[in-house]
């Protein structure tokens, strides 16, 4: 489990295809300071396990499901990625509960730069507007964001300085593809709902 509180940006460093999938190597000083094989790290907010560590790099498996599903499959050596470990049990929960497990992705469809702040418009997938409402939570490529608009042709967020600053959400581009998570409680609740 996550947060989408980003520890640092990190830089991917190579990617190799494998068997369907792909081995990702990424460089990451904070999350690698105490990682090891096997941990979670969530990667643009793909909950992803690590198999090697060496230095300030450590290496995951993306199977083909998590390549379809994400934008991770459109990195390149040098991209910027949104880097958290998994949250221990004794740590405050700062953002929302988060799982890493993506359920789609969505389109930079704009950006209005403020003084203060800078808000963000993103198209919704038919597959995950039930699940995103005005004032509730969303993960943006892992980043725990509060959603301030919401309608039939996409939704909108506002990033403070220091998101635009310590995430990858203060590089992006109209156009971009991102990771989207929709709150889990509204994924539960549905289903209790329909099986009644």
């Amino acid at each position: 489990m996550f947060t989408g509180i980003i520890e640092e940006k990190g830089e991917v460093v190579a990617i190799e295809q494998a068997g369907g999938g792909a081995l990702l190597s990424v460089r990451g000083p904070v999350v690698t300071s105490d990682a090891k094989h096997g941990d979670s790290i969530a990667v643009n907010g793909v909950c992803l396990t690590v198999v090697e560590v060496k230095d300030d790099v450590f290496t995951v498996d993306v199977i083909r499901e998590s390549l379809d599903r994400s934008s991770l499959g459109g990195l390149a050596e040098g991209s910027a990625v949104n880097l958290e470990r998994a949250v221990r049990a004794d740590q405050r929960l700062g953002g929302h509960i988060v799982q890493g497990h993506v359920d789609g992705t969505a389109v930079l469809l704009s950006r209005d730069p403020g003084e203060s702040w800078d808000d963000l418009r993103f198209s919704l997938p038919g597959p995950i507007a039930p699940y995103v409402a005005e004032k509730g939570s969303i993960a943006i490529d892992g980043i725990s964001l509060t959603v301030t608009t919401v309608d039939d042709d996409g939704f909108g967020v506002s990033l403070i300085p220091t998101t635009l600053k310590l995430t990858t959400m203060g590089e992006r581009q109209v156009g971009d593809v991102v990771n989207i998570e929709v709150d889990v409680i509204a994924k539960y609740v549905e289903r209790l709902v329909v099986r009644q």
